[in-house]
């Protein structure tokens, strides 16, 4: 096991990595930006040195001065948490080739995974489903004429790199197809310097349904089960549910399988996702792999009792996954409601700002993942996440409960968040009934408030 670890990170995710560092025996060393300098969750880390402004290009994603912090504070590991360089494969190997251990997979896996067009060549060859679409990047207009329509409309335009919905157009027919790629490659090519844009055809209606997966470096590789991820905005997500609800249980088992084959055909190690979107005939089609731990993360580890973070260190350290397939737990149902410094009413416009009040939820099967404090100040230089509500109970019904009234009884003043919308969710009959699609929120929920405009991650 390592003596001490770096995180490279900040917030909710930092502090994670630090309170399992410190069960496992591991020193932590926290960097942190001069934004978030007088951050509480700080004073839980052994150490922790600033490496940099504000920005996020200043520090979070200043690969020099991470590595000048991991130098100086004498690691074994360096932690990147969710987002900043997590999906960064030069970080990976600049790591590699500073003599730190990466926790997280190879970075050539990451690099393939990075692709989509890779990753859906290393998904046929494990045989399994993609969405019909183009086999690379499409690089002239002609040729996404001759796909689209080969393919058939609708279809969707997609960022090469990235996620997050970036990059990404609906098309419905030959008209929109110029106008549609020139805005989906400048919108991907600024987000990840990467103009490269595929065709997929469009899945109407579709679950967004992730398999949790966890891949030692001995070839040993198992599935956490599902998270089904359908309630979302503009490709951002705001619920997390598992199991995932009317999912039949031969359906499960098929999309659980695919997600460990085609992790095995990679050579991934660690932590990761297998993201899929399954139809109303609950056919599945893989659209990526998140090559790093998730957002959504405590969601699986309430269902099984594995934590995740510990995982991710003890494979990184060379330890062999001990949980056999066969013997994977599930304990009731759990649901996840992510917490933005939002306003839902303005369209999700982020309202950054300094907390007055907070009062967390508690009880029997509720959690709160967040480091936020009373008087902590939630920044305009970052995500909006402030944190993330998860119930667990014996069944979905139970669950659902168990969150209104944990939503009920949260207070946060200072900032506007998503608590209003989330309230409003679980208390709509299409969403207790496990009616949703990706498209729900926008189509169904929004549109008696009038809400519009962009989401954070």
């Amino acid at each position: 096991m390592f003596q001490r670890i770096l995180i490279a990170n900040r917030g909710e995710i930092a502090l994670r990595v630090i309170r399992a560092c410190r069960e496992l025996g591991v020193e932590s060393v926290a960097v942190f930006s001069a934004a978030d300098r007088d951050s509480p969750y700080l004073a839980l880390a052994d150490r922790s040195i600033c490496v940099g402004g504000a920005a996020s290009s200043d520090s979070y994603l200043n690969i020099p001065r991470i590595i000048a912090a991991a130098e100086v504070s004498d690691v074994q590991a360096i932690h990147p948490g969710y987002g900043f360089l997590s999906e960064n494969p030069n970080f990976a190997e600049i790591c590699h080739s500073s003599h730190f251990v990466f926790i997280g997979p190879p970075h050539e896996a990451i690099r393939k995974m990075g692709l989509k067009t890779e990753a859906r060549t290393i998904a046929q060859a494990s045989k399994v489903p993609c969405v019909p679409g183009s086999e690379g990047a499409v690089d002239s207009d002609s040729a996404a004429y001759e796909m689209a329509r080969a393919i058939g409309y609708p279809v969707l335009i997609k960022a090469a790199a990235g996620g997050g919905g970036k990059g990404m157009r609906v098309c419905r027919e030959d008209g929109q197809l110029p106008a549609a790629l020139q805005a989906a490659r400048a919108e991907a090519d600024a987000a990840f310097k990467n103009p490269s844009v595929y065709l997929e055809k469009f899945i109407d209606r579709p679950r967004h349904i992730e398999v949790q997966i966890l891949a030692d470096s001995y070839g040993n590789v198992v599935h956490c089960w599902e998270r089904d991820c359908s309630v979302q905005r503009r490709h951002q997500k705001l619920i997390e549910e598992s199991p995932a609800p009317n999912l039949p249980s031969r359906a499960r088992r098929k999309i659980c399988e695919a997600a460990v084959r085609l992790i095995k055909t990679a050579g991934y190690v660690n932590a990761g996702t297998c993201e899929f979107l399954v139809d109303s005939e609950y056919n599945f089609y893989f659209i990526e792999v998140n090559a790093r731990i998730q957002v959504e993360h405590p969601v699986t580890e309430m269902l099984t009792g594995i934590d995740l973070v510990k995982q991710q260190i003890r494979i990184a350290a060379g330890e062999k996954l001990t949980i056999p397939q066969a013997e994977m737990p599930a304990f009731g149902h759990v649901i996840e409601c992510r917490i933005n410094a939002e306003d839902p009413d303005h369209g999700f416009r982020p309202t950054p700002g300094v907390i007055t009040a907070l009062r967390v939820p508690g009880g029997y099967g509720v959690r709160w993942d967040s480091h936020i404090q009373l008087g902590s100040r939630i920044p305009p230089n970052y995500d909006s996440l402030v944190g993330k509500l998860i119930v667990q109970a014996p069944t979905r019904i139970e669950a659902i409960a168990a969150m209104r009234r944990a939503l009920d009884e949260f207070v946060i003043e200072g900032i506007q968040t998503t608590i209003p919308l989330h309230k409003r969710i679980f208390r709509n009959p299409d969403f207790i009934e496990g009616k949703v699609d990706t498209t729900w929120v926008e189509r169904v929920l929004l549109p008696a408030k009038g809400a519009v405009g962009a989401a954070g991650s």
